[in-house]
């Protein structure tokens, strides 16, 4: 693993550390162990990244250093570091920013919102900002970076919530679901494990809009395959472009490369869109870039602080505005009937998304920012990745037992079971794991990883698969 340690504090998202001590090591090969342990709201990553580092983690936060102005403890003289953030300069907003995505997207699965979905665009740009501004910190302290490192405390943040549910799911499936149900389980399961579920849908020809049924019970996933991906790239991109240049050398490069990666991504989207079906578009990977590259774009050093300085005194009725456009896309749009959404309405939104990030993070005093850092709202961004990962399943199995609810008592019910499990998900199985498990680091990690990924892969193969559906010709007429 990799960890940083920043005298003083934690540095500003994308400003150079004054002092760091680094040590590395990768999986397998005694790395050092973190010896993180939790914070107050420790907030868990999502779909999507974390947004809390803690200390010694590396991992991507909302908070950012306090202004201290002197050289040497933790500020760098002349960066123009967010005050207002609290004692330890966090920037909880963010966190209010994952609750409104996640909420979004349970209310799109539940049936009452129909741009819902675009939460998950919302989750790719914190995402992409978050973990560019980790990696940039990483450049600043050591002029590299680590994919390997990266690579592992990912893994040790996300595998444990997404491991227990393919498991739990698979298992009561087999219990008590249909055939059917049980077949897509197996079939997809695989997919999931090795984060390619996205192009395995669509080699299936299951097309998303579709696909919301009864008939799958890990399709929601397909956005942490697409995540996943782009962790696997992305750091190496960032070591690639590292080398032989200055901090603000590296963060001018980084920020040509995701211009050109969004308009290139946005560019293929527009080809590749089907009308009929657009599908293809809407969870391809180079085709949904766009929306991670777009955050990462706002976390790099010349684009960060554009935001706020345009906006300079009216940066709190720019975000209001940037919020409203999002609100009102969310409310009104929807996947099926508008193909804008695929010749670049998908882009403005994400653009906007990382836009108030952008500003959120850069002006944490404006009202909506304030508003955004109020619980409950945290707390639900705090569990929005385990709350994302139990949420569709526990619509495709209760289901059939909800038929003679409500619509809005069906929510509540979805909406509270998968919110008990994701609490459940991030105090007894993620932040352990994360934060008090010393055999999840170094050479204990590399084998808890290997084993965690035989006893799936063993999963797939012990569960037995329902007969195939049979027709007997001999009564058809």
């Amino acid at each position: 693993m990799t960890s940083v340690e920043t005298g003083g504090g934690t540095p500003a998202p994308g400003a150079p550390p004054a002092r760091a001590t680094v040590s590395t090591g990768t999986l397998g090969a005694g790395a050092s162990p973190d010896t993180a342990t939790p914070g107050t709201g420790a907030a868990p990553d999502t779909a999507t990244p974390d947004t809390r580092t803690a200390p010694r983690t590396g991992t991507p936060d909302t908070r950012t250093a306090p202004r201290t102005g002197t050289p040497g403890a933790g500020a760098v003289p002349g960066t123009d570091v967010p005050v207002g953030a609290g004692r330890a300069g966090r920037l909880p907003a963010l966190d209010g920013l994952r609750g409104v995505a996640i909420l979004g997207v349970l209310l799109f699965h539940t049936g009452q919102l129909s741009g819902g979905f675009l939460g998950v665009d919302l989750f790719f740009a914190l995402s992409g900002y978050l973990i560019t501004d980790l990696l940039l910190r990483e450049t600043d302290a050591t002029g590299t970076v680590s994919p390997a490192a990266f690579w592992a405390r990912r893994a040790r943040r996300l595998l444990p919530a997404l491991a227990a549910v393919l498991a739990s799911v698979t298992v009561l499936v087999r219990a008590a679901g249909p055939p059917g149900l049980l077949r897509t389980t197996l079939d997809d399961g695989p997919w999931v494990q090795l984060n390619l579920l996205n192009w395995h849908l669509l080699a299936e020809s299951a097309g998303y809009w579709d696909r919301f049924g009864p008939g799958r019970v890990f399709e929601h996933l397909w956005s942490v395959a697409v995540e996943e991906q782009f962790y696997l790239v992305w750091p190496v991109l960032v070591l690639v472009l590292a080398r032989g240049g200055g901090p603000m050398e590296v963060r001018r490069r980084l920020a040509v490369a995701a211009g050109l990666g969004s308009a290139v991504s946005l560019a293929l989207m527009i080809a590749l869109v089907d009308a009929a079906d657009p599908s293809r578009v809407y969870t391809g990977t180079d085709t949904r870039a766009f929306s991670l590259l777009l955050g990462a774009l706002v976390a790099t050093r010349p684009v960060r602080d554009v935001p706020a300085r345009a906006a300079g005194r009216s940066a709190g009725a720019v975000s209001v505005l940037l919020a409203a456009g999002i609100v009102t896309a969310w409310t009104f749009v929807d996947g099926t009937d508008s193909l804008w959404l695929f010749h670049g309405g998908l882009f403005a939104h994400s653009l906007a998304s990382a836009l108030l990030i952008g500003l959120c993070v850069r002006a944490p005093r404006t009202w909506l920012a304030v508003l955004l850092a109020r619980q409950p709202l945290r707390w639900f961004g705090l569990v929005s990745y385990g709350l994302y990962l139990w949420h569709w399943p526990v619509i495709v199995l209760l289901s059939p037992h909800l038929a003679g609810l409500g619509e809005w008592s069906r929510t509540v019910l979805v909406c509270a079971v998968s919110t008990g499990l994701a609490a459940l998900s991030k105090y007894l199985v993620e932040d352990p794991v994360r934060y008090r498990a010393g055999w999840a680091r170094g050479r204990g990690g590399a084998l808890a990883f290997a084993a965690l990924m035989t006893g799936l892969a063993a999963l797939w193969w012990a569960v037995p698969a329902p007969a195939p559906a049979t027709v007997d010709i001999t009564r058809l007429e």
